[in-house]
């Protein structure tokens, strides 16, 4: 929370959580009191160590908080050990149909098993798996999705639809229960944001586990974002889901950022700067868009929590300045006016704007990271 958040003031603003029960996925914890977390996965081989490896870099540098790689095969568990002990942040593996790669997977040392215990075949090997999973300290996904229901409920519902999908869940949720075990988050879905929604609902208030929230296949960058924002943007907003995972056609690191600017925008996590921008007009004093653009790359590396705000003329400028710990109005004669904490503090020419706000962002960055630093010591 910045100095100018003042969510603490405005009650209509304030968000309740779904009460649901905590779990631990390595050293985080997921569900109850524990902040929103944001993961993503991988998309290189995962028996190919040092290209996973590399993209989990990116991720944890962008602010991942749980990575999940794909384990179909035995060179993938063969590679996970030296993966999970390269790995910053807990590492999930996405296990689907055999129960042997997740055992491997339990003792490489993944923090959490995305698997479906119902799948996996008889009773001996889930209670296998299970007891793997009890051994090594590993929690469970239960991961249901519209595309790959089982048979039976294809066959009682006649399609895909919130309620399969909520039975689906909750069958496999009994067989961990009954096997008297507990640390266990599920996910329920689908490609339709209609039918995410409505399941995720149904499941909220059918269960007390963490719920991993996510669109399936929501497609490109831009309409994946748009799909996945409504979608679970709604969810969240109604206080359900504990983890999240955006699911985007583009670079995993994609889906960090717009995880982090969903649960930003609805005060529900603060990472990063959150740059509050006009869309521009002809009142403009300086290329807003560009300007935007350029500080969004440059300010890309701050993880300390504040607000900027980049505002073309006076008309919004003070207004918005007023709420943010740094301002940018743009005047007349080429340059504007810099705010500091709410308050007009001194003018800057418009082409040395940039440069400026960088270096007040950075040392403001760093007097909240020092402060930080001093009262956890």
């Amino acid at each position: 929370m910045t100095a100018h958040d003042h969510t603490h003031l405005r009650p209509w603003r304030t968000i309740t959580r779904r009460p649901s029960r905590k779990i631990r996925v390595g050293d985080v914890e997921v569900g109850g009191d524990a902040p929103i977390t944001v993961q993503s996965m991988t998309n290189t081989l995962t028996a190919d160590a040092n290209a996973t490896i590399g993209q989990i870099r990116q991720l944890e540098e962008a602010g991942a908080d749980i990575v999940r790689v794909s384990c179909p095969d035995v060179e993938s568990t063969a590679a996970l050990s030296t993966i999970v002990k390269a790995s910053k942040v807990p590492i999930v593996a996405d296990i689907h149909f055999h129960y042997k790669r997740g055992i491997e997977a339990a003792k490489a040392g993944a923090a959490c098993l995305r698997i479906n215990p119902g799948n996996i075949g008889r009773p001996d090997r889930v209670r296998d798996v299970i007891q793997a999973a009890r051994d090594h300290g590993c929690s469970m996904r239960i991961g249901v999705n519209a595309g790959s229901l089982e048979p039976h409920l294809l066959e009682k519902y006649g399609e895909p639809c919130p309620e399969a999908m909520v039975e689906s869940a909750l069958d496999h949720a009994r067989i961990l229960q009954d096997h008297d075990f507990h640390e266990f988050k599920i996910s329920v879905k689908a490609s339709d944001i209609f039918m995410t929604v409505a399941a995720y609902q149904m499941l909220a208030d059918a269960i007390d586990c963490p719920l991993h929230v996510g669109v399936t296949e929501a497609g490109g960058l831009r309409s994946g974002t748009i799909k996945s924002s409504i979608g679970m943007g709604n969810l969240l907003w109604a206080g359900i889901g504990d983890t999240i995972r955006v699911s985007l056609a583009a670079d995993p690191v994609e889906e960090i950022k717009v995880g982090f600017d969903m649960l930003k925008s609805l005060g529900l996590r603060h990472r990063g700067i959150n740059i509050i921008a006009c869309p521009s007009c002809a009142r403009q004093g300086f290329n807003v868009i560009k300007t935007v653009e350029t500080l969004e790359a440059r300010l890309a590396h701050i993880a300390t929590p504040m607000s900027l705000s980049i505002i073309g003329c006076v008309v919004n400028g003070p207004g918005e300045a007023l709420m943010t710990d740094i301002g940018f109005t743009g005047g007349g004669k080429g340059a504007g006016m810099v705010y500091v904490a709410g308050k007009p503090d001194h003018k800057m020419d418009n082409d040395q704007m940039i440069e400026h706000i960088v270096q007040l962002v950075e040392a403001k960055a760093a007097e909240l990271d020092a402060r930080t630093l001093e009262a956890a010591e």
